[in-house]
């Protein structure tokens, strides 16, 4: 909230908006504020919008830096869609959801919130991890003592699923039969399947299982907080790009572990796990989910011509055309990628003479055709380009280096 004057009170009655101060270590973007123990928490907003467009900024006078981490807890809390973190690389990223919308926090970053001058990097997607199919071969990896194996199978999941557990309709927190209930009687799954679900991956909460699929092996709870650590390192930073996975089942099929406990810690089978997941990724023939913008476009009927010359020059896909009733303005509505959507609105402007006004939102995520195994495909280009920028061996590691053989 930005006002001209602060005006201390002691009360406020119900229907006003007032600032807290001191409260900024405890509440980052929402919560709820009550003196009573056993109040419910007000729910979160959800917002039909997600951060997937980033930018790296940095100082230009090292000095400044103080300024640059304060400005952007400052942004964090100002626009709740805003996300802003400091990648292994040591950059500071600002995400956003869109390329005007990222151009405007950048500006009221060096302005107001950090008030020193910024270097920006060119802006880049995020992309998500994923299998088109079911993992070729069991994956077996072996710990770094050769005591330990685990056998691992990948396979895609449906789309319906991996929506169910974003929304929160499916989640780690709720109680396991009623979760194999729901799955089975609207996903069409196994109850017995669906109650051996271990976790939820990343951070407990992303679209990504780990199932208890083996069949009599002993000492199994000794061992799964190891494993499902392993399945959330894998998870966050996925083998094709370290980008965080999407829409992935792992199946652990058979276990093989040493009788003594102190040979099958969890410095063995937290990395061993890491290593099954990423070699039963690159046997199940991997790939990459990128962000698809629904664009809404208002124009009279002279400008749809020019409307669908922009589109096809950006691999749009129009799939709505309709006239308003009662007015001549048509209704455009086409997907669009967003890699492809930088410079989208000043194009559209020029191929239609200003006479279009277009509205982006994200509206899902979309398989990329092919798999980074393809020369020349837009899946490996995609591929080295994030490898490249992360510091990464442009090359992909081989399936040797995560599988391993009797």
């Amino acid at each position: 909230m930005v006002g001209r004057y602060v005006e201390p009170i002691e009360e406020s009655p119900a229907g006003n908006i007032v600032g807290l101060v001191g409260i900024d270590q405890f509440l980052l973007k929402s919560g709820t504020l009550t003196t009573l123990e056993t109040a419910h928490n007000i729910k979160v907003m959800r917002f039909s919008v997600s951060p997937v467009v980033q930018v790296a900024v940095e100082v230009k006078n090292i000095v400044d830096l103080p300024k640059l981490v304060e400005g952007l807890k400052r942004l964090s809390k100002s626009d709740p869609c805003v996300q802003t973190w400091i990648a292994e690389t040591g950059e500071h990223i600002v995400a956003g959801a869109g390329e005007l919308h990222l151009e405007i926090c950048l500006k009221d970053l060096e302005n107001n919130y950090a008030g020193v001058p910024l270097e920006k990097s060119d802006p880049f997607i995020s992309y998500f991890e994923t299998v088109r199919a079911e993992s070729s071969i069991v994956a077996l990896s072996k710990s770094p003592n050769k005591h330990n194996r685990l056998y691992v199978k990948a396979l895609p999941m449906e789309e319906k699923v991996s929506l169910a557990i974003e929304s929160g309709r499916i989640s780690a927190r709720e109680d396991f039969k009623v979760r194999a209930r729901v799955l089975a009687d609207d996903f069409g799954w196994d109850v017995a399947d669906a109650r051996k679900i271990w976790a939820f991956g990343p951070n407990d909460s992303g679209p990504n299982l780990f199932v208890d699929a083996t069949k009599g092996v002993q000492y199994m709870e000794e061992i799964k907080d190891s494993l499902i650590a392993g399945f959330q390192w894998a998870t966050k930073e996925g083998v094709c790009t370290e980008e965080k996975m999407r829409g992935i089942c792992f199946n652990l099929i058979d276990v093989v572990f040493f009788s003594d406990a102190i040979h099958r810690g969890s410095g063995q089978l937290i990395p061993t796990c890491r290593r099954v997941c990423y070699a039963a990724c690159l046997v199940a023939t991997p790939t990459l989910q990128e962000p698809v913008y629904i664009v809404e476009i208002h124009c009279p009927e002279n400008a749809i011509g020019g409307i669908y010359s922009c589109l096809n020059q950006r691999h749009g896909q129009v799939f709505s055309e309709e006239q308003q009733p009662g007015a001549p303005i048509f209704r455009v509505k086409a997907y669009l990628p967003v890699a492809e959507s930088f410079g989208f609105i000043a194009d559209l402007r020029q191929c239609t003479g200003g006479l279009a006004t277009p509205q982006l939102i994200l509206d899902h995520w979309e398989l990329m055709p092919g798999s980074y195994l393809d020369k020349g495909s837009k899946v490996e280009l995609v591929v080295k380009s994030i490898r490249l920028r992360k510091g990464l061996n442009p090359e992909m590691p081989s399936i040797d280096k995560y599988c391993d053989k009797l």
